[in-house]
């Protein structure tokens, strides 16, 4: 789906503070990422690595792996679609179906459905391929060894998207553990989202070889540009950010939002929040913010499963929340 996901900031114009991607706007290393593009941008004179084998024996080095098990992509997203791609060579079909078959933990992210529709696989119940996003976008919902356990033993392949690993203090949940009882497990991650840095699409796939080797099978050269590889290589050199002022700022931000009759912000693990809204479609609630208030929201109605009512918002800084939750109160009829 290429339509329809947050931080659509490129349909208005005056938007101030973005609430609608799941990662903070601003982060202390983003200027000095910056400033050594700028003194890196002559890369752009010439074809990147077909393949970014420098950046994933880097990512390998820093997480403990041999570097057959990792796999560089253009954000968590295209690992998403090479998966589909290439689920006949990872889980052929079973003896009477002509393609192999998949499953969704909904509601969740749009790309697996889409991904797995685009590549012709068939949904089912008890599908070869399963996909699972967790931490969950958009519930902020964190799922346990044991529920990660019992799908692995229900499909013939596990996809685990942690995307939001960084953006959880339940670590233990999101390990990097390869292999496990049941089906084979692949773990998706993202840099993207890892360093708060959407533009530049970065993100990775940890697997066993022989995985990895079918996945390469399915790639495009040069799909990592040179800039995104350049960052990564920097990037992984950096102390990893500290995220939990944004954790303590989401949970902050759920007791303001529950006390405005009306909405209602579930309990999340994560930083970000999966809200409803009564008397009005989040729709409603996105097009007031952002053409009246320069803020921009998740219309979260198109995740299959949610309702019309639902939005979500990723927590920013207290006085920017603080703002969100004066123009939901005193200038938004509910």
């Amino acid at each position: 789906m290429i339509h329809g996901h947050g931080d659509d900031l490129y349909n208005y114009t005056g938007i101030r503070l973005n609430f609608s991607s799941n990662i903070p706007s601003c982060a202390p290393h983003l200027e000095a990422l910056e400033e050594h593009l700028r003194r890196r941008i002559s890369v752009i004179r010439s074809y990147p690595e077909p393949a970014p084998r420098s950046l994933e024996e880097k990512i390998a080095h820093s997480i403990g792996l041999n570097p057959s098990e990792v796999l560089v992509t253009s954000g968590a997203t295209e690992a998403i679609y090479l998966i589909a791609q290439a689920a006949p060579l990872l889980c052929p079909p079973r003896e009477g179906h002509r393609v192999p078959t998949y499953t969704v933990v909904h509601p969740t992210f749009s790309e697996y459905d889409s991904a797995c529709q685009m590549f012709g696989l068939e949904a089912r119940p008890d599908g070869d391929l399963c996909w699972l996003c967790n931490p969950n976008n958009p519930t902020g919902e964190v799922m346990g060894e044991g529920f990660i356990h019992d799908l692995a033993r229900c499909h013939r392949l596990l996809v685990i998207d942690q995307s939001y690993e960084d953006y959880t203090l339940k670590h233990a949940e999101t390990s990097p553990t390869l292999r496990g009882e049941g089906g084979e497990r692949i773990r998706l991650h993202s840099l993207t989202k890892k360093y708060c840095i959407p533009g530049l699409r970065l993100g990775y796939v940890t697997a066993p070889s022989p995985v990895i080797g079918q996945l390469r099978r399915c790639c495009r050269p040069w799909s990592v540009n040179a800039l995104a590889i350049e960052a990564g290589l920097w990037l992984t050199d950096q102390p990893l950010p500290d995220n939990r002022p944004w954790l303590a700022e989401a949970q902050r931000l759920r007791k303001r939002l529950n006390q405005i009759p009306g909405i209602h912000a579930r309990e999340t693990q994560t930083n970000f929040l999966l809200c409803t809204i009564e008397g009005h479609t989040a729709a409603e609630l996105k097009e007031y913010l952002a053409r009246r208030r320069g803020i921009l929201i998740r219309d979260a109605s198109n995740f299959p499963g949610l309702s019309p009512h639902h939005f979500r918002v990723a927590a920013q800084r207290p006085e920017e929340n603080d703002e969100l939750v004066d123009a939901i109160t005193v200038n938004f009829e509910l």
